[in-house]
């Protein structure tokens, strides 16, 4: 795997470490700037597969179907965070599944009985969840496997991150800065994460556009717990108010959670816009460079289905 292309993959979140694992195991030589390792927002995330709030639809549906045929096959090695895991998204208002939902193993509308006080609707399936810390930690691995290399520093422009071949920026909300690129705007979300009481199944309510969200997803001895979706901030700091009030939503779902001892919190920014961003584009010099931001709160969703995309405006396919 020794092509000569050089490439450097600015951003190490997931996207930027999905991209760079499969451009170096596709041939390329890789070198990642970040200025954190592995991206904070990535590390804070729950994380479930589910196209959430995120268009354009059509692209989005590929990228998502092709991370989940990838995830599927991670979640047979214990060593990748991913696991394949069953549960309920449900809703306090009569609505029908998505049509993602659908889709999945296991799939099956809930009986009323099913469901907790409060909800009028939900359905059953399985589907993987990814402990990130144990994910990110995986990506990293892969990548030095593959021969790929990385280097902490903050740029101030794409064009410092060169030489090279080309330029990936898997920047999320620093492209706002380094494209500039005024349409992106944070989406703050926040989770707790506790000792598990002996969950095993994961639950997660559809709240739509609100800021308060209710997601369970247990992960072997903890559990993540959420969360917030706060429209335009950005900061990174513990809200103790919202972890109180994000447990306490959890646990009049699941009572279990009330005893749970706290472990700490996560904290990320989603890098939001209109459109998911995935298009070739060039420096002032000529320098190819591939953009892979926008994904909101779904980049774990479409991390690999964006990261082959990548791959084919590289001419990689």
């Amino acid at each position: 795997m020794t092509s000569g292309r050089r490439a450097v993959v600015v951003g190490a979140g997931v996207a930027g470490l999905t991209t760079a694992v499969l451009l170096a195991e596709s041939g390329w030589r890789i070198h990642v700037v970040c200025d954190r390792l592995p991206g904070a927002t990535s590390l804070a995330a729950g994380a479930m597969w589910g196209p959430y709030l995120v268009e354009p639809k059509d692209q989005v549906d590929h990228w998502s179907q092709r991370s989940l045929e990838v995830f599927g096959t991670l979640s047979q090695d214990p060593a990748t965070g991913v696991r394949l895991t069953s549960g309920i998204e449900a809703s306090r208002t009569a609505e029908t599944a998505p049509d993602w939902a659908m889709t999945l193993p296991g799939f099956r509308p809930c009986q009323p009985g099913e469901l907790p006080i409060g909800f009028t609707a939900g359905c059953r399936f399985r589907v993987p969840l990814i402990d990130m810390p144990v994910y990110l930690a995986y990506l990293q691995q892969r990548l030095r496997r593959a021969g790929g290399t990385v280097e902490q520093r903050t740029l101030g422009s794409l064009a410092e991150a060169g030489p090279s071949s080309a330029i990936i920026n898997c920047t999320g909300l620093g492209s706002r800065a380094l494209v500039p690129d005024p349409d992106l705007r944070p989406i703050r979300g926040q989770h707790v994460v506790v000792s598990n009481p002996g969950l095993t199944e994961f639950f997660s309510e559809d709240t739509g556009t609100s800021p308060d969200l209710l997601c369970i997803y247990p992960h072997g001895n903890t559990v993540v717990l959420g969360g917030t979706a706060i429209d335009g901030e950005d900061g990174l700091g513990p809200d103790e108010e919202a972890a109180s009030a994000i447990l306490r939503r959890c646990a009049e779902v699941e009572p279990r959670l009330a005893e749970a001892r706290i472990l700490g919190g996560r904290v990320g920014a989603r890098p939001t816009r209109a459109k998911v961003r995935v298009e070739a584009d060039r420096l002032a010099d000529g320098t190819l460079v591939v953009h892979n931001y926008g994904h909101g709160g779904a980049g774990v969703t479409l991390s690999w289905g964006c990261a082959e995309d990548v791959l084919t405006l590289l001419g990689g396919r």
